[in-house]
């Protein structure tokens, strides 16, 4: 039975990122486009955390942890970038 879940959740979470690749492509203004590649890591680490669950080792927690932290830097960054015009003062 979860074999069945973790599937599905491949699916749902597979076709959320190529519609968040289609949002990123044809979004209208520059914050669209930030919130869609936010959007994007939190479902890569979703995958990240399924595809650790599905193999049964700890190595994916750990690199989905890091990929959140990465991906929470870059957009704090990528945001004061579009703010100020310069990530460092």
């Amino acid at each position: 039975m979860i074999t069945y879940a973790l599937y599905f959740a491949f699916g749902c979470f597979g076709l959320a990122l190529l519609l968040n690749l289609w949002h990123l492509a044809r979004a209208s203004g520059v914050g669209d486009r930030v919130l869609a590649l936010d959007t994007m890591v939190i479902n890569s680490i979703a995958i990240l955390i399924l595809y650790g669950v599905a193999k049964g080792t700890a190595v994916y927690f750990e690199a989905s942890m890091l990929f959140a932290m990465v991906g929470f830097v870059s957009t704090v960054a990528y945001c004061k970038f579009m703010l100020r015009g310069d990530i460092i003062e």
